[in-house]
C-alpha cells in the first residue's frame, strides 16, 4: 500500500513540474539546453517534434518558484537564454544542422490559416456558445493537433507573459532565429496563408455587417453591395491578385478598414441610445477584433523582404499571444458583452431614482406623505398575508397567493403615488453613481455630498412614514377582525413563534440581508425589461398596431404607448420583486435551503398584529425588545444591502476611480461628523461642508494618488 502510494505521489509531481521534468535532474541550467537540443530528430513523427519544440520554448520561459528578480530582469534573463542557444549551436554546427532541419520541416509540414484568423479570436457565431466553448477549453484543453500549426502555437506560449520577453528581443536577435528556423521557402508558404486567412477574416467581417440585426441600425440606409464591407472583400482581393507594390490599393483597403470600424461605432450609439442586445455586443466585439487583425497581417504581409519584416512578425506574434489568452479568459468575454447592458440598466434606473430624493423640505415633507400611503396600503397586505399563512397551504401554493398579494399591494401603492421604502436603494444609488462619475471639482463634490445627504433624508423619510402608517393601521385592522369575528387575526402559538423570529438574536440579520439582495434584483429586472421595451422599439409597435388602431384610435394608442414606456420599469420591478419574496424562499426549501424574508414594514405589521393578539403585556417581556431590536437591523440592513450592491455595480458600470470613490467617502464622513442632522432632516437653507475641508480632502486625495496608479 506504502509502495503504491508513493508510485501515485512520484507521478503526481512529474505531472505538476510538466514537461521538463526528465531532465531538471542536471546539475548545471546551461547543460539542459545541450541535452534538449541533441535530443532533435527531423525523421521523427510530428507529435514528438512538436513536444520537443514546447520543451524548447519551456526551457526559455522557465523560472523558479520562489525568487527575488522582477518581471522586467526576468525578461531580460530569457533574452539571454536565446542569445545563448543561439551562440551555442553556431559553435556545434553538427547540432545545429539537425536542429534547424527539425524546425524547418516541423514550420514547413505546419498550417497556418488557423492560426492567423482564429487564434485569439471568438470563434461561435453567439453569445453562449462562445461561453460554453471557453468554459469546456478551461475543463478540457484542446489537443495537439496533427500539422496544426494553432495548438502548438498555444501550447509553446502557454501564458500572457510570454509576449513581454518576446518584445526584449532585438532585430539581430530575430534575425538570426528566422534564419535558424525558416527560409524562403516557408516565408513564401506562409504568405499564401496569411493571404488566406485575411480572405476568411474579411467573409466573417461581411456575414455580420449585412445581417438584417447589423443594418437596420445604420443611417443612412444604402443597398447591400455598396456597403463598405462588400467593398472591402473586393478591394483586398484586388490587392491580392495585384503586385505587391500597389500601394492604391494598399491604401483602399486600409481605407475602408476605417470605414468598417467607424460603422461599428454607430452600433455603439444605436444601442446605447435605443437599448443593448448582448447577442449584437458580441458580434460587434467580434467583428473589430477581425478587422483589427486584417490590419495587422496586412501590414505583415506588406513588408519588403522577411528579414526585415522581423519587427512586424514580432508583432504579429505578441498580438497572437495577448489575443489567445484574453479569448481564453471567461470573465473577459462576460465583462465586454455586459458592459453596456450593465450600464444601461444603470442609467435607466438612475433616471427613475431621481423622483425618490427629496432635496428640500416640500420634497421630504411629500416623501413623508408617500411613505404613509404606502405603509397604510401595506397594513392591509400584511393582515392578508396573515390569512394566506394561516391557511395551511401547500408551500409552492402558498409562495404564489404571498406573490399575488404583494404584486396587487405594489401596484396599488404605485398607483396611488405612495411609497414603499426599500424599493427605494436600488434606484437612487445609480443616481448617484452618476454624478460620482462626473466629478471633477470641489464645488462638484459639495454637490455631490448634498445629494448624499438628501438621499439618506429620503431614505429615513421613507421608512419612518412606512412605520408610523404600518404599525397603528395594523392595530386597528386587528382590533376590527376582533370585533366582527370574535377571533384574533392569528393564534397565540403563531403570534409567539411570530416575535420569536423577528428577534435580532438569530438569522433574523441574515434573512434581512438577503431580502436586501432580493431587492436589489428586482431592481436590475426592471432595468433589464427597461431595456428590452426600448431595444425591441416595442412603443412604435405598440402605437402602429392596426388591431390596437382600429380598436383605440390613433391618439389613444399613441397615448397608451408612451404610458407604457414610462411605467413599464415600475410595472416590472413590482411585479418581480413580489414573486422574489414570495416564490424564492419556496424554491429555497424545495433544496433545503431554510431562507426566508424579512421585509423591514412588513415585519413591523407582524409584529404589530402580535402584539395585538397577546395583549399589551408581552411589550414588557425582553422577547418584545429583542423584536424591536430586530426590526431596526432588518430595515437597516434591507436599504444598506439593497443601496450596496446598486452602487457596487453603478460605480462598476461607469468606471468610478478608486480614487474618486476613496475621496467622496472620507469628505463625506468629515460632513457626518460637522453636521450630522443634514442626513436626516432638511434645512434651510442647506448646510454645506466648509469648503476648506473639502479641499483639503482633495489635495490629500490628489497627492497619494501617484503612490497607487493602478487603482485608478
Amino acid at each position: 500500500m506504502k509502495i503504491s502510494f508513493l508510485r501515485i505521489f512520484a507521478v503526481w509531481r512529474r505531472f505538476r513540474t510538466g514537461a521538463l521534468q526528465h531532465h531538471a535532474d542536471n546539475a548545471r541550467y546551461l547543460q539542459q539546453f545541450e541535452a534538449l537540443a541533441r535530443r532533435a530528430d527531423p525523421n521523427a513523427s510530428w507529435q514528438m517534434r512538436a513536444n520537443w519544440m514546447i520543451d524548447l520554448a519551456d526551457w526559455i520561459r522557465r523560472e523558479p518558484k520562489v525568487s527575488l528578480l522582477d518581471e522586467a530582469e526576468w525578461s531580460r534573463i530569457k533574452s539571454l537564454r536565446i542569445r545563448y542557444m543561439l551562440d551555442w549551436l553556431d559553435e556545434n554546427r553538427d547540432v545545429r544542422q539537425i536542429v534547424q532541419a527539425t524546425l524547418r520541416k516541423t514550420l514547413r509540414e505546419a498550417t497556418g490559416p488557423e492560426l492567423f484568423s482564429a487564434t485569439g479570436l471568438p470563434r461561435e457565431s453567439a453569445f453562449f456558445s462562445e461561453l460554453s466553448e471557453r468554459v469546456v477549453k478551461h475543463i478540457l484543453p484542446p489537443p495537439l493537433n496533427q500539422h496544426d500549426l494553432s495548438t502548438l502555437f498555444t501550447a509553446m506560449f502557454p501564458d500572457e507573459s510570454d509576449a513581454d520577453w518576446l518584445l526584449e528581443l532585438d532585430s539581430q536577435t530575430l534575425s538570426r532565429l528566422w534564419k535558424l528556423g525558416a527560409d524562403d521557402g516557408i516565408a513564401h508558404g506562409y504568405r499564401k496563408q496569411i493571404d488566406e486567412a485575411m480572405l476568411y477574416l474579411v467573409t466573417m467581417v461581411i456575414s455580420i455587417g449585412i445581417s438584417p440585426a447589423f443594418r437596420q441600425r445604420l443611417e443612412p440606409r444604402m443597398p447591400l453591395l455598396a456597403t463598405p464591407f462588400m467593398a472591402l472583400r473586393r478591394e483586398l482581393e484586388n490587392y491580392l491578385v495585384t503586385s505587391e507594390r500597389d500601394e492604391g490599393a494598399l491604401r483602399s483597403v486600409r481605407m475602408l478598414i476605417a470605414v468598417c470600424q467607424a460603422q461599428t461605432d454607430k452600433i455603439y450609439a444605436h444601442l446605447d441610445e435605443y437599448g443593448v442586445s448582448v447577442g449584437l455586443v458580441y458580434n460587434v466585439e467580434r467583428m473589430r477584433a477581425q478587422l483589427t487583425r486584417v490590419a495587422r497581417l496586412l501590414d505583415l504581409r506588406n513588408t519588403s523582404h522577411v528579414e526585415e519584416g522581423s519587427g512586424q512578425v514580432q508583432a504579429v506574434l505578441v498580438d497572437l499571444i495577448v489575443a489567445h489568452h484574453r479569448r481564453s479568459s471567461i470573465r473577459e468575454l462576460v465583462n465586454r458583452s455586459f458592459s453596456l447592458l450593465a450600464r444601461k440598466m444603470v442609467e435607466r434606473n438612475a433616471s427613475h431614482g431621481e423622483h425618490y430624493i427629496a432635496s428640500d423640505r416640500q420634497e421630504y415633507r411629500a416623501m413623508l406623505k408617500a411613505a404613509l400611503l404606502g405603509g397604510f396600503v401595506t397594513a392591509f397586505t400584511a393582515l392578508a398575508k396573515v390569512g394566506i399563512t394561516g391557511l395551511g397551504l401547500a408551500q409552492f401554493f402558498e409562495g404564489a397567493f404571498l406573490s399575488i398579494n404583494y404584486a396587487v399591494s405594489f401596484l396599488l401603492i404605485t398607483a396611488i403615488g405612495g411609497v414603499l421604502a426599500t424599493k427605494q436603494p436600488a434606484v437612487t444609488a445609480p443616481a448617484l453613481a452618476a454624478q460620482m462619475g462626473e466629478l471633477e471639482t470641489v464645488e462638484g463634490l459639495r454637490e455631490l455630498l448634498a445629494k448624499i445627504a438628501a438621499l439618506l433624508r429620503s431614505q429615513a423619510a421613507a421608512v419612518f412614514g412606512n412605520l408610523m402608517a404600518v404599525a397603528p393601521v395594523i392595530v386597528a385592522l386587528s382590533f376590527a377582525f376582533l370585533y366582527l369575528t370574535g377571533k384574533p387575526v392569528m393564534s397565540a402559538e403563531k403570534a409567539h413563534a411570530s416575535i420569536a423570529s423577528l428577534s435580532f438574536v438569530g438569522v433574523t440579520p441574515l434573512f434581512a440581508a438577503f431580502t436586501g439582495i432580493l431587492l436589489w434584483i428586482a431592481s436590475l429586472i426592471s432595468g433589464f425589461a427597461d431595456n428590452w421595451f426600448a431595444l425591441r422599439r416595442l412603443k412604435e409597435s405598440i402605437a402602429h398596431h392596426r388591431r390596437l388602431v382600429h380598436a383605440l384610435g390613433a391618439n389613444r394608442a399613441q397615448r397608451w404607448a408612451e404610458w407604457l414606456e414610462h411605467n413599464i420599469s415600475g410595472i416590472v420591478a413590482n411585479v418581480s420583486l413580489a414573486i422574489l419574496l414570495g416564490m424564492v424562499p419556496v424554491i429555497a426549501h424545495f433544496f433545503g435551503l431554510p431562507l426566508d424574508v424579512r421585509h423591514v414594514t412588513l415585519s413591523t405589521a407582524t409584529l404589530a398584529a402580535a402584539v395585538t393578539t397577546l395583549g399589551w403585556h408581552v411589550m414588557a417581556t425582553p422577547e418584545f425588545w429583542l423584536a424591536c431590536v430586530g426590526i431596526v437591523a432588518i430595515g437597516l440592513l434591507n436599504v444598506g444591502v439593497a443601496f450596496g450592491c446598486a452602487l457596487t455595480l453603478a460605480l462598476r458600470a461607469r468606471d468610478v476611480p478608486k480614487r474618486v470613490r476613496r475621496l467622496v467617502f472620507r469628505a463625506m464622513l468629515r460632513r457626518f461628523t460637522l453636521t450630522p442632522y443634514i442626513f436626516f432632516w432638511p434645512t434651510q437653507p442647506e448646510a454645506a461642508a466648509p469648503a476648506a475641508a473639502l479641499e483639503n480632502d482633495v489635495e490629500e486625495d490628489e497627492e497619494q494618488a501617484p503612490a497607487r496608479p493602478r487603482e485608478e
